[in-house]
């Protein structure tokens, strides 16, 4: 490997910037699951009180 290709490598940031996509999207989704295991009570609250009235 020459020193042109060495430089164009360390340059190259596309992992870095696919690894903060990444770390952003795993941020969410537990973000997503927090919610989810939050509101649980009161969604199945709501559905059996729907589900009675039906």
């Amino acid at each position: 490997m020459n020193a042109k290709n060495l430089r164009a490598l360390t340059k190259d940031e596309k992992g870095a910037t696919a690894i903060e996509y990444g770390l952003i999207a795993a941020l969410v989704a537990l973000g997503i699951v927090a919610a989810l295991g939050t509101l649980q009570g009161g969604l199945s609250g709501l559905f059996t009180t729907v589900a009675g009235s039906l």
